[in-house]
């Protein structure tokens, strides 16, 4: 068929114009891939920053420092996207203290640059941290704390990335009875408000297979009169609320000390912190969380490859909430929201598909729909999924 040069440039032309209108409409969709935000080209706005609050330094600091990298991998990408719009991470090492934390949050609402925080990581320094940032008007996304009243003191700023442990408690029950088949169990509290939180959970739900019960400070080292407390009692499996610093030393202890029971931690003792604290006491071990293992979530690679190329390691766990968590603020600065009250409005309203999860809340900053439990167990020395939990 033949065409004259003019028709030609004319239909390339429309054909151009069509492209730009495709692309202008996809633009428009609230519900972003994880890449979405980060392609979002010529965006301009002030000099702004996002806020990392959590352990950077001190015994359980791995946590914290998974999350800060993962913030890092989501920025790279924006700020490289959009030069006329950076934004910046300030960082705010609560070493996992609740009395450190009031201080912190003084200061992060007081830095006008900063619009949007993720964290507080831990649920103990949230509740000290939150009033003061819901007072400063500072958005937040928590992408690891899961206890289970921090939805319900009417905080306006508080928003959760991942379950509580009203889903992940009854979990690790389930698990017990169900999956590891344990008619006898211990169940530990390091006395912390995370770790009793959850291990009081547990004990609500294990019922008569509750056996044994026990708590010591969070910074004991030694625990002899526990171990002696387990072996005693003949358990099929003890479960610690806490976290991996201390499970570490008490895995290794209760197997030196004849106690056979499968080892049971939650997302505080989900580490490799653990593995290396417990040695070969590690193997065989249970760990849960309310987040997928990354190898079996679509297009996680690339997020993995990135990250380590990124901070020269390997993801952990909520790292890639943390990523999305950043990713749902920024979906909020392309529409042109930067300001603390602006974005916290966004989120109301917001409904983000990150790599995790599909990121919408409901008024109290829980998650709407369905949380997902993940059992993880410890082979060869290596953390790795197993499946969701059927509670």
């Amino acid at each position: 068929m033949l065409t004259t040069r003019k028709t030609v440039v004319r239909l390339a032309a429309l054909v151009a114009v069509g492209a730009l209108l495709l692309a202008a409409c996809g633009d428009d969709d609230n519900s972003s891939s994880k890449d979405k935000a980060a392609s979002a080209k010529g965006v301009k706005c002030p000099n702004i920053a996002f806020a990392f609050f959590g352990a950077l330094t001190g015994p359980n600091a791995n946590l914290g420092i998974n999350e800060r990298n993962g913030m890092k991998v989501a920025l790279k990408d924006w700020n490289d996207a959009n030069p006329n719009c950076k934004v910046d991470l300030k960082e705010f090492d609560s070493q996992g203290s609740a009395d450190q934390a009031p201080a912190l949050a003084q200061q992060a609402i007081q830095d006008e640059k900063i619009v949007a925080m993720v964290g507080p990581a831990f649920s103990g320094e949230s509740r000290t941290a939150n009033p003061i940032l819901d007072q400063g008007g500072l958005p937040l996304i928590t992408a690891s704390a899961t206890g289970v009243d921090l939805s319900t003191k009417g905080w306006k700023v508080f928003h959760r990335g991942v379950g509580n442990d009203n889903a992940q408690g009854p979990a690790i029950a389930s698990y017990l009875t169900k999956e590891l088949n344990a008619k006898r169990v211990a169940v530990l509290d390091d006395k912390s408000e995370y770790g009793k939180g959850i291990a009081d959970i547990v004990r609500s739900k294990l019922g008569a297979a509750d056996v044994v019960n026990d708590s010591f400070d969070d910074k004991a080292t030694e625990f002899s009169s526990t171990v002696n407390k387990l072996k005693a009692a003949n358990i099929d499996a003890v479960v610690f609320g806490g976290y991996y610093a201390q499970a570490g030393p008490l895995a290794k202890q209760l197997k030196d000390g004849g106690v056979k029971a499968t080892f049971v931690g939650p997302d505080g003792v989900n580490d490799m912190g653990f593995v290396k604290g417990a040695g070969d006491a590690a193997e065989g071990a249970v760990l849960t969380a309310p987040a997928a293992p990354l190898e079996t979530i679509t297009g996680s690679q690339q997020f993995k490859d990135a990250y380590r190329a990124i901070n020269g390691t390997d993801t952990g766990l909520y790292s890639a909430e943390a990523y999305d968590a950043t990713n749902v603020f920024l979906e909020c600065v392309k529409q042109g929201k930067v300001t603390r009250s602006d974005i916290n409005a966004c989120l109301s309203t917001i409904s983000f598909q990150g790599l995790t999860k599909n990121y919408k809340w409901d008024a109290n900053g829980e998650l709407a729909g369905q949380v997902t439990v993940y059992a993880y167990r410890v082979d060869n020395g290596e953390i790795k999924g197993v499946a969701p939990i059927s509670a």
